[in-house]
């Protein structure tokens, strides 16, 4: 199914919880369900010469990383369909789910796509859909 049962499920939000929603979005990646936390529009995510992975976003919220209490299988998760992430990053819920708060979420500046990234970023993905 594309998931690790021995890891545990995420998802950011700028909103106080205690249970998500049936259709939101949840990730065993922790990184990227604290930058979702922050509401981007835009999520760009790359490895640098050091292997190292670059997450970069256009978000500017504070927010709050939750952990899913509830067990999953198969009937509650789907594999997002529209997802710009990597294959197996994002899933939707199928039912409502409970959470319980992990932290408090602060925008890391070093994260945030500057103005000219955002354009690059736009111009690029204007290209792709024209080739």
């Amino acid at each position: 199914m594309g998931w690790d049962v021995s890891k545990p499920w995420y998802h950011g939000s700028p909103t106080k919880l205690t249970w998500l929603r049936i259709g939101s979005t949840i990730t065993q990646d922790r990184d990227l369900a604290r930058v979702f936390s922050h509401k981007p529009t835009l999520v760009y995510q790359d490895v640098d010469a050091a292997g190292q992975r670059i997450l970069k976003h256009n978000g500017m919220q504070p927010g709050y990383l939750y952990r899913l209490i509830t067990p999953l299988g198969a009937a509650e998760i789907e594999p997002h369909p529209t997802s710009t992430m990597e294959a197996g990053q994002e899933w939707l819920t199928q039912c409502e789910l409970e959470v319980e708060l992990v932290e408090p979420t602060l925008v890391d500046a070093a994260e945030v796509l500057s103005e000219a990234e955002v354009a690059a970023l736009y111009r690029w993905a204007a290209e792709q859909r024209t080739t």
